[in-house]
């Protein structure tokens, strides 16, 4: 009943080695999946719930640090908004990776999910590192981009990525002693990093 949280910086690999690892381990992959889930419970699109996410962060803090009471619980979970802010994505992001978490056999990528479940008992929390050329080359290679366009997105998730995290009052997001596992992708794999995590939770 492992979960297992991927972070990672922009183009290192994350998205692609978190669906692999799922399908390996016959497990859930929650990506696109969680904003889905979220447009579902506010009954509002997903396009609606991504141009949120964009924003999110000014409170999140507050968030992950805040114990949810049944009450909480049972208003975020049951009531149909119809709409969707800040707060009320946050809320139902927090509780929803929280119950996948409950409910293991779970790969969470990204979301400040190692925030989130940071003391939950069978977590395991991975951080995907490379320079910044292989990131671009693997966003070329994987997605079919030019080299311009790469430098551009990684370029922007970066600025985004810390921008987020700024927000969140945390710097040490990149900070190996959160992590179980601390992969330098410019020395392995995918496949090889798979095998790493899968010994991880196995022993």
């Amino acid at each position: 009943m492992a979960v297992i949280t991927i972070s990672r910086q922009f183009g290192a690999g994350g998205r692609t080695l978190g669906k692999m690892l799922a399908e390996e381990l016959g497990y859930t992959f929650a990506d696109q999946e969680l904003i889905q889930m979220i447009a579902e419970k506010a009954n509002v699109t997903p396009a609606w719930v991504e141009s949120v996410e964009k924003e999110a962060g000014k409170t999140i803090s507050r968030v992950i640090s805040h114990l949810f009471s049944e009450m909480v619980m049972d208003r975020v979970l049951k009531n149909e908004y119809g709409y969707i802010d800040e707060k009320i994505y946050l809320d139902y992001l927090v509780v929803l990776i929280s119950q996948m978490a409950e409910d293991g056999n779970v790969v969470i990528l990204g979301r400040g999910s190692q925030y989130i479940l940071r003391d939950h008992p069978d977590a395991y929390h991975v951080l995907l590192i490379d320079e910044f050329e292989n990131r671009v080359k693997f966003m070329m290679d994987h997605y079919d981009l030019s080299r311009n366009q790469a430098v551009s997105m990684v370029k922007n998730e970066d600025k985004r990525r810390l921008k987020l995290y700024r927000r969140l009052g945390k710097t040490d997001y990149d900070d190996p002693t959160l992590y179980h596992l601390t992969l330098n992708m410019r020395w392995i794999s995918l496949p090889q990093a798979m095998r790493l995590i899968k010994l991880l939770i196995e022993n």
